[in-house]
């Protein structure tokens, strides 16, 4: 029998706790402090997450961006999550498993582990040949559908040095860079994720300009 694959989750309570909400939520320190504090995050296996809703799975959404312009791509018939299938995207990422742990999940420091994970996922999907600065700019949350009960997104943005970047995975077809004049042309074919991190285009810029600010 083939080993079932183990995905991070977090109880859905927990996030109750710090605050539910539709959309995107840009205090990012508040809910990530609850999200990783010890004894917080948890494996289970994936056929187990996906129909249970009193868990969310923890989902980097990694949004690339350069020069005003943003990648997108469409999900081609191998994506992992079928339901997704022919969908456009903004974001790039997936679940987190126990191979991405370098040390043990009750460890305060498992964050760090978190961002090997990330920088893992957007590797097996994408081939980057420019620098970039990774920002944490939002969480995100739908409850509106089944897929969004189950999952929730931590909102990367990388500012791309140049926008050279190609496909590794099957699943990623139509890979270019669009305005958000030509995004906004295109909304209705997006994921749900996709159309609400483009309705808050504005706000994740605002974000990225006050990292900005903090580090001069």
């Amino acid at each position: 029998m083939a080993k079932q694959e183990q995905i991070l989750v977090v109880e859905r309570k927990v996030f109750d706790e710090v605050g539910a909400f539709h959309g995107l939520n840009f205090a990012v320190a508040r809910y990530l402090d609850k999200l990783f504090a010890p004894g917080v995050p948890r494996f289970l296996p994936r056929p187990q997450a996906e129909q249970d809703p009193t868990h969310k799975q923890l989902i980097p959404y990694v949004i690339m961006t350069c020069a005003g312009r943003y990648l997108t791509y469409i999900r081609g018939k191998r994506a992992g999550e079928t339901r997704l299938v022919g969908n456009r995207s903004l974001g790039i990422g997936g679940h987190i498993n126990p191979a991405d742990e370098a040390l043990p999940l009750f460890r305060s420091d498992f964050r760090e582990a978190y961002g090997a994970a990330v920088a893992r996922e957007v590797a097996e999907e994408v081939h980057l040949e420019a620098g970039h600065r990774d920002r944490v700019v939002a969480l995100l949350n739908d409850d509106s559908n089944e897929v969004g009960r189950v999952h929730l997104g931590i909102v990367h943005c990388w500012v791309l040095d140049a926008p050279r970047v190609s496909r590794r995975e099957q699943m990623i077809t139509q890979l270019e860079f669009k305005t958000p004049a030509e995004l906004r042309a295109v909304r209705d074919e997006m994921e749900t994720w996709s159309q609400l991190c483009l309705d808050s285009l504005d706000q994740i810029h605002a974000a990225l300009m006050s990292f900005d600010e903090q580090v001069r």
